[in-house]
């Protein structure tokens, strides 16, 4: 066998170990379209760049046949190869959405690396204390009453870390639906914001059978871009989001 056909061989089953991946990051940990709001594409991209070409280029640089210890080499490749899969697996584990957060006014995407161990044990509900694999869960965050622990969150968002990133606030959303359906704004306001949105919100609600009317929105926040969320304008229902800058 030629070296060639050698990293041929091996390039095959390596694209479709990055396709299984790739289906696994983009449908489930990353489903659209948060997978460019949280940041997906850029570790994926290097992901499958080290998974696709690390090893079929070790491959081309040492295969050749008949070579004493061949089978060493080629097990060696295999081994970095694969280590480095599963530490660009590991880095993208802790990147991915794991809570949808509503709080206040807003959407927050959190991933796994934004959650302190001990304050997320301290979710009062197993999937709030909990991380998913299988996508992001909706979850509210309900204000605490006026007191020590207000004026606490307080002095921690002024540092950085908001109510979202503390598991012990989270309720269910549909607690926090009415709340929050009161900030949110009209459909109206978000085509005067984006013009360039109009096409993209019109064929959203002919698709979904849905009028301006029905609609009110809310900012989403993530790593990398802002989304917007869609809402029924009656009961707060979560909608879905689109890929269109709120602010």
């Amino acid at each position: 066998m030629s070296r060639w056909k050698a990293a041929s061989i091996h390039l095959s089953i390596s694209i479709a170990i990055g396709l299984l991946v790739f289906a696994l990051l983009f449908l489930v940990w990353f489903p659209r379209p948060y997978f460019e709001a949280a940041g997906g594409q850029h570790l994926i991209m290097l992901l499958l760049g080290v998974d696709i070409v690390l090893g079929p280029m070790l491959t081309l640089i040492l295969f050749k046949s008949g070579k004493k210890g061949m089978l060493f080499d080629l097990c060696m490749i295999g081994i970095v190869q694969s280590a480095a899969l599963f530490y660009g697996l590991y880095v993208i584990a802790e990147s991915r959405p794991v809570f949808i957060v509503a709080a206040i006014d807003r959407f927050n995407v959190v991933s796994p690396v934004d959650l302190d161990p001990a304050d997320l044990a301290e979710g009062q509900k197993p999937e709030f204390s909990s991380l998913s694999w299988t996508g992001p869960r909706l979850v509210a965050a309900h204000l605490p009453a006026e007191g020590k622990d207000r004026s606490d969150l307080l002095m921690s968002g002024m540092k950085g870390k908001d109510i979202e990133k503390y598991p012990k606030y989270y309720v269910a959303y549909d607690d926090e639906a009415a709340n929050l359906l009161s900030r949110a704004k009209p459909l109206a306001a978000l085509r005067k914001l984006r013009p360039g949105s109009t096409s993209q919100l019109d064929q959203w609600l002919i698709n979904h059978a849905r009028t301006d009317g029905d609609i009110t929105w809310l900012p989403v926040v993530a790593k990398e871009s802002s989304l917007t969320m869609l809402l029924d304008a009656k009961t707060g229902e979560v909608l879905g989001a689109l890929p269109i800058n709120p602010w």
